[in-house]
């Protein structure tokens, strides 16, 4: 078993966090946000997404919030783009990356984008191909890897098929994610494979909602097969607005709390991070939701 020296963390807070808040949360509020989880040592940020208002209207304001970061050199902001239309939108504010996702699941895609799977694929192969003209690096999440809300289980060959078809276009890097937080370590594992026979394992990451509390236990199943990246939300932000009950990312701050206790480096400061958690928490009116976040906080107070 070969654990990574180190591992990257995109925390994905600020868009796949926020994009679930029923209460409105301000332009100022979200790039108060990016900021501290930048001067926490974070160097990949999915800070919103270019999507229809009338969908997704917490992420209303895309083009305000990246207009008002104050960027930091070696951070790179990536932003979500379901369809050429939201990529459009998106080029005038310079993401260094674009997000595009496929479910691996068919009603999941119906339910979501209002597509199936290969439709999905069809709409984004011209936003990563106009991405990859200007420079732009793209990333593809592959949605309900291990579960989905309306088939139940989802086979490792449908995960496949979408890593295959994300190949086909050029996308560069495919996040495996478990949108409803079902997966247990080996369904994750078999997922994982399953990716990887069309990406390296420089090219993968895990994406793992903690609903039944395995987020942990998922990442480091994948540690163990040598992946390196992995999305996470400060604070345990966010759900899916289509998986009812689904509950937030795994927090930033314990799968950095897990990692420094496997000497695992991650570049981040634990004490900035929960702060930043505090931060948005404290603005959302609830505590974090993050077992670290909570003892060290607590800890602080006595």
């Amino acid at each position: 078993m070969q654990l990574p020296i180190r591992v990257k963390l995109v925390d994905v807070g600020p868009r796949d966090g926020l994009q679930n808040e029923k209460g409105h949360v301000p332009a100022e509020v979200k790039i108060g946000l990016v900021h501290r989880l930048q001067e926490a040592g974070l160097t990949e940020i999915e800070v919103t997404s270019f999507v229809s208002p009338k969908w997704v209207p917490q992420m209303a304001d895309a083009a305000e919030v990246m207009a008002g970061i104050h960027r930091k050199p070696g951070v790179r902001y990536s932003v979500l783009t379901p369809n050429l239309k939201g990529f459009e939108a998106a080029l005038p504010s310079r993401p260094d990356e674009i997000v595009v996702f496929g479910a691996a699941s068919e009603a999941f895609s119906r339910k979501n984008i209002n597509c199936s799977i290969a439709e999905s694929i069809e709409r984004f192969a011209p936003v990563v191909e106009g991405a990859r003209a200007k420079g732009i690096a793209v990333r593809g999440a592959i949605s309900t890897a291990v579960g989905c809300p309306y088939e139940g289980d989802v086979a490792p060959d449908r995960v496949e098929l979408v890593a295959r078809l994300m190949k086909e276009i050029g996308v560069q890097h495919v996040g495996v994610a478990d949108t409803i937080g079902v997966g247990t370590p080996r369904k994750v594992q078999a997922a994982m494979e399953a990716a990887l026979r069309h990406y390296g394992l420089d090219e993968v990451s895990g994406h793992f909602h903690d609903t039944y509390g395995q987020a942990l236990g998922n990442t480091l199943a994948c540690l163990e097969m040598g992946v390196w990246q992995f999305d996470t939300s400060s604070a345990g932000l966010g759900g899916c607005p289509y998986a009812k009950g689904a509950t937030g990312n795994v927090a930033t701050e314990d799968v950095v709390y897990m990692l420094h206790g496997m000497g695992i480096d991650t570049g981040i400061d634990l004490d900035k991070l929960i702060d930043a958690g505090k931060f948005i928490s404290d603005f959302l009116q609830r505590p974090p939701n993050s077992r670290a976040s909570t003892a060290i906080l607590n800890k602080r107070a006595g």
